[in-house]
């Protein structure tokens, strides 16, 4: 493979990765895990409730058990929309494509282990996507306003930053473009830097510093001052092992979801300046306490719990992006396709090419550019 097929394979496939591992642990504490499974979870495990198919409130999703989650749909749906239209997307793109993709062709869904419309297994704040777009007509840029704000929209758009290899400002501008269809506040500005966040680990020599300097130069208002709290108590621990406590204290000023996750008050997941999604910037920190390593970012956010999947697939993304296809373990690899019935890795190829030719046609538009304005200023 080439670079840029290595690079975009590995942060499709570790974000899958992440994201099973996560799944059987999401909305747990990490004493609740340790509990459950006897230790740390360090690889595909069985769903924390034996029971799934009754336990509530996760019933009647088979979570665990190498089954990737609505977050890894999505992430497929948006890069099956980047090769129907071989270009850049905006908020108009989500109306006409990947609304269509949600509602329009059953596939299989390994947490309904049966086919279903993508439509039938995403979070109400995806689903609000259909509503407003299919059902409400509201303009696309606009209808992400009065949504839940929550991680929703950074969970999937690692594609926009390989789309935008190299290039995290423009991979930042399409991602809150494209997103002002689903999130708004900072849920949509997370989308925009976890974009740029895979576009700069994308870059040939990146490393996990230049990543959160590239997301901390281009994030705004609670994201950005989040981040910053959160990758320097990171920068001073060494393992995920013991940070956990550490982490969710620089947080917890910008989170608007309470300690006990599932019990949040009126205040949560509304609009706001100084407030953050917490994934994003714990996706991060584990990023910076791995040093990039791929195993360590993915299992600090299995393990951490709360939205665990969503932690695990966005660091996975990252440092997937970071390692290559190598970098993420074959084993998890091959465990979760066979459990998901999913092929993890012809995504990534698939995106890459997208890429591919995204960047030529960028070529020669900056160069019909160049070429007008060297006319108009006499060169």
């Amino acid at each position: 493979m080439t670079p840029l097929e290595d690079r975009a394979t590995g942060c499709v496939a570790g974000a899958a990765v992440g994201d099973a591992l996560g799944g059987a642990t999401e909305g747990w504490t990490s004493e609740q895990i340790v509990e459950r499974y006897g230790g740390r979870v360090e690889g595909v495990v069985p769903p924390y409730n034996e029971d799934w198919r009754n336990a509530r409130p996760i019933a009647p999703y088979h979570k665990g058990d190498g089954h990737i989650t609505d977050d890894t749909l999505m992430t497929h749906a948006l890069i099956r929309v980047y090769e129907k239209t071989g270009g850049h997307l905006d908020a108009y793109a989500m109306a006409e494509h990947l609304v269509p993709e949600l509602m329009g062709e059953r596939r299989w869904i390994p947490e309904l282990e049966a086919e279903a419309l993508p439509l039938q297994r995403i979070f109400l704040a995806e689903k609000w996507i259909v509503a407003r777009l299919h059902y409400g007509h509201a303009d696309p840029r606009e209808a992400g306003v009065g949504n839940i704000v929550n991680c929703g929209a950074a969970m999937y758009v690692a594609p926009v930053g390989i789309v935008n290899a190299a290039d995290p400002d423009a991979a930042y501008a399409e991602a809150v473009d494209l997103t002002g269809a689903h999130q708004s506040s900072y849920g949509r500005e997370a989308a925009g830097v976890m974009a740029a966040a895979v576009a700069e680990a994308m870059r040939p020599g990146a490393t996990a510093d230049s990543v959160v300097a590239a997301c901390l130069r281009l994030a705004k208002d609670g994201t950005r001052a989040a981040i910053e709290a959160v990758c320097e108590a990171a920068s001073g621990l060494g393992h995920w092992e013991g940070s956990f406590e550490t982490l969710r204290a620089a947080v917890r000023p910008y989170d608007t979801v309470a300690d006990t996750y599932r019990d949040q008050g009126l205040g949560a997941r509304r609009p706001s300046r100084v407030h953050s999604i917490e994934e994003l910037p714990l996706a991060l920190g584990f990023l910076v306490i791995a040093k990039g390593d791929y195993r360590d970012t993915v299992l600090g956010g299995v393990n951490y719990g709360r939205d665990a999947d969503s932690i695990a697939s966005m660091g996975g993304a990252i440092a997937g992006a970071l390692g290559g296809l190598d970098g993420v373990p074959k084993e998890w690899v091959e465990q979760v396709a066979a459990a998901s019935r999913t092929d993890l890795v012809a995504p990534g190829r698939s995106i890459a090419a997208v890429a591919r030719r995204v960047h030529e046609g960028d070529l020669l538009r900056r160069r019909a550019h160049e070429s007008a304005f060297a006319e108009l200023d006499g060169a």
